[in-house]
């Protein structure tokens, strides 16, 4: 009779679940040893023009819709021209059948720009820059909060249907959003059965076993999460319990744009190229009278999933099993922490200047 094997997690499939979905993983990491590696080469950053009349972002530039953007010096703020959302309209009335329902959706889209300059990121920016951004989030946050229900603040960086300025979206709706709505549901079942939020334990259970910590400070940490679908996903957590970005303290504001700056070099230095993501921050829902509602169960936290995977130019697709039956992936959220961990905190282009 064969021996049976030891369980290895870098070596053997298995499943992960992730507790605020309520959703498992499929990580396959033997799938490494596949003979092919992808091309793994330096990118150069693209050059960007500091100042575009062909941008719509710019200061001062005139957008398709006719309407012109301020001469901003930092941060600036505007309603999408051509917004998924309305603050106001009629409701589609009652469904005519269960398998045919219809719901009221309100809300309002704005374009968030984070510096004048179309040549700068986040992770070029200086951390009295992103302490700007910040506090323009946490402004947006506050205002948008008093009237709907979901706030969600997203930056798609560099993927092909953005523009290469630097900015954010910021959606607000009426409605809980279908995934925050199931992290409610979750986070609320486990306060009610633990009497601690989920995601304060979950910083503690990292904090103590480290092995997915990428970088932390003296208020935050990043994390690729036990449960990542993405290749190099990471999660920001604030070491405190936090409900909303509107509840930081000055101290929190300052450490927060240190800490995004130092992750956002270490993602650019892993392929060498101006790193492609999806970041997207999370806290406890808003509307009208949200501050009587007793939110406690919920965690601030931040998402950034990038498609990369092997090099600057190759990605990550879904395949037919994650499109029809789970998500997957090859590698190892100790993998990907290590790789991320052990990257330099000086950008990859200072090697170049030299």
């Amino acid at each position: 009779m064969a021996e049976e094997a030891t369980f290895d997690a870098e070596d053997h499939p298995h499943t992960r679940f992730n507790p605020l979905k309520g959703q498992w993983v499929l990580v396959s990491p033997h799938r490494l040893k596949r003979p092919w590696k992808g091309q793994i080469e330096a990118t150069l950053p693209e050059a960007v023009p500091r100042w575009d009349a062909n941008n719509p972002l710019c200061p001062r530039v005139t957008r398709p819709s006719g309407k012109e953007n301020d001469d901003y010096e930092n941060t600036y703020v505007f309603t999408n021209d051509f917004p998924a959302l309305f603050p106001d309209g009629p409701s589609p009335g009652p469904p005519k059948h269960p398998l045919l329902q219809s719901g009221e959706a309100q809300g309002t889209c704005r374009v968030m720009c984070f510096h004048p300059y179309s040549d700068l990121q986040l992770v070029s920016m200086t951390q009295d820059d992103i302490i700007k951004v910040i506090e323009r989030w946490m402004e947006q946050t506050a205002e948008l909060g008093e009237k709907f229900k979901w706030v969600s603040i997203f930056e798609n960086k560099g993927v092909a249907n953005s523009n290469n300025h630097p900015h954010c979206q910021i959606w607000a709706t009426s409605f809980l959003p279908n995934d925050p709505l199931q992290m409610d549901t979750n986070q609320r079942q486990y306060y009610a059965e633990k009497g601690r939020p989920m995601l304060v334990d979950y910083v503690q259970l990292e904090m103590k076993e480290k092995e997915r910590i990428v970088v932390e400070n003296e208020h935050w940490l990043y994390v690729v999460p036990f449960w990542a679908t993405w290749p190099y996903e990471t999660m920001l957590l604030p070491k405190r319990h936090i409900l909303r970005l509107t509840d930081l303290t000055e101290d929190e504001i300052k450490s927060l744009a240190s800490i995004m700056k130092r992750m956002l070099v270490k993602y650019d230095n892993l392929f060498e190229c101006s790193f492609l993501y999806t970041m997207g921050w999370l806290g406890a829902p808003t509307g009208p009278g949200y501050k009587d509602v007793d939110y406690s169960h919920w965690q601030l936290f931040a998402t950034y999933n990038p498609p990369l995977v092997r090099s600057a130019t190759v990605k990550k697709l879904l395949g037919g099993f994650e499109h029809f039956a789970q998500l997957q992936r090859d590698l190892t959220a100790e993998t990907a922490a290590k790789k991320l961990r052990d990257l330099p905190d000086a950008h990859y282009t200072e090697k170049l200047k030299q």
